[in-house]
């Protein structure tokens, strides 16, 4: 534990994303070394994940079979209302946006710019 009490050392992540290579990807580029990381390949398993390891944040791609990270999102935030669910995603339409917003996610990044998705969660650590 860090001196400053309002500090946190590390974070537990749920990466949700169908491209096996973009989970690791994503993790190479996130997450800190302390960090505790779990991946699932589909929205569907999203609730089991999240109820198993109570995550800090989840990092949630849009496009995935079965069920979209929108909805994934949604499901989420319904059952579990304090979840933090920050989309990552390939695809930056505004209309996007506001599905996610709508859905309860707290941001939504590009994939294009995964050092903002870790600057973020530094100053997450931070608060």
């Amino acid at each position: 534990m860090s001196l400053n009490s309002n500090e946190i050392d590390h974070m537990k992540l749920l990466i949700v994303d169908d491209n096996a290579e973009m989970r690791k990807l994503i993790c190479s580029l996130v997450a800190e070394p302390d960090d505790s990381v779990f991946e699932c390949d589909r929205g569907g398993m999203v609730l089991e994940m999240y109820s198993k390891e109570y995550p800090d944040y989840v990092l949630m791609d849009i496009s995935m079979p079965e069920m979209s990270g929108i909805d994934a999102t949604k499901n989420l935030i319904k059952k579990f209302p304090d979840a933090k669910v920050l989309i990552v995603s390939n695809y930056g339409d505004k209309e996007l946006k506001g599905e996610a917003k709508n859905a309860g996610a707290e941001k939504y990044f590009l994939k294009d710019n995964l050092l903002d998705v870790k600057k973020y969660l530094l100053q997450q650590k931070k608060r």
